[in-house]
């Protein structure tokens, strides 16, 4: 007989927690262009299309590795994966703010995919659900109203830098 280990839903702190790391997540790859594209194209003398269109090859990237990263979790556990897309992403934007030509911007946006398919809701959900089984609704649920702000915080804090670094 297969038996499973209850394991206690996530304290409110965890949830909110991971909530925040959602809008950083989300912040740092999926929402990160619809500030910076045009400063970028403009300091770089890039196209704004090939900024733009090196988001939606981290989509695609995201896309083709999402099956891969579902069964990973399934594999070795959500916390492992999760845990690699921190990584993941702080790689790709070290390698974006760095990159001294386009050919380099759009490598960096293909491993900004990876960390999208590692850590963003469908992998997250994806962990909590074999984690948590039918009780991870309300923790989805929450992280999702939190996460939900993404635009309303991380937008206004990369014009804010943005000026900030153009003003150095």
């Amino acid at each position: 007989m297969n038996t499973v280990t209850a394991v206690p839903p996530p304290s409110y702190a965890k949830i909110i927690l991971l909530g925040l790391l959602q809008i950083l997540s989300w912040g740092g790859s999926f929402y990160l262009l619809g500030v910076l594209a045009t400063p970028i194209a403009a300091d770089t003398g890039w196209s704004h299309q090939w900024v733009l269109g090196a988001a939606s090859l981290g989509l695609l990237v995201a896309a083709l590795l999402s099956p891969w990263c579902g069964r990973m979790i399934a594999k070795v556990g959500g916390r492992q994966v999760l845990s690699a897309h921190s990584l993941i992403l702080a790689a790709g934007l070290v390698m974006m703010a760095l990159a001294p030509s386009l050919p380099v911007f759009l490598l960096a946006w293909v491993v900004l995919g990876a960390a999208m398919a590692t850590g963003l809701y469908d992998a997250l959900f994806t962990a909590l659900g074999a984690l948590y089984g039918m009780k991870a609704r309300p923790v989805i649920v929450g992280i999702t109203l939190i996460s939900g702000f993404c635009t309303t915080v991380i937008w206004p804090l990369l014009a804010i830098w943005n000026t900030a670094w153009a003003g150095a």
